[in-house]
C-alpha cells in the first residue's frame, strides 16, 4: 500500500462518519472510516467507463 494524507471538509467528514456508522450496523463490525476510504474510492473509480476509457489511452500513448 502507498500512504497518502488528504484533507476533507467537515461536511464530508460528518458524512464519512455515518457511512462508519452505517457500515457498523449492517455488518456488525466497526471500522473507522478511514479504513473504509480505499474500498470507497476503488469502487467509485472502477464504476467510472469514461476514467477506464481515458487511462487506457493516457497509458497507451505514453507507453506505460
Amino acid at each position: 500500500p502507498v500512504r497518502m494524507s488528504l484533507s476533507v471538509d467537515p461536511d464530508l467528514a460528518a458524512a464519512l462518519s455515518d457511512y462508519a456508522e452505517v457500515y457498523r450496523q449492517t455488518y456488525g463490525h466497526e471500522e473507522k472510516p478511514e479504513t473504509l476510504i480505499p474500498a470507497m474510492l476503488e469502487s467509485f473509480l472502477g464504476g467510472d467507463a469514461g476514467l477506464k476509457r481515458a487511462r487506457r489511452a493516457l497509458h497507451a500513448n505514453t507507453g506505460d
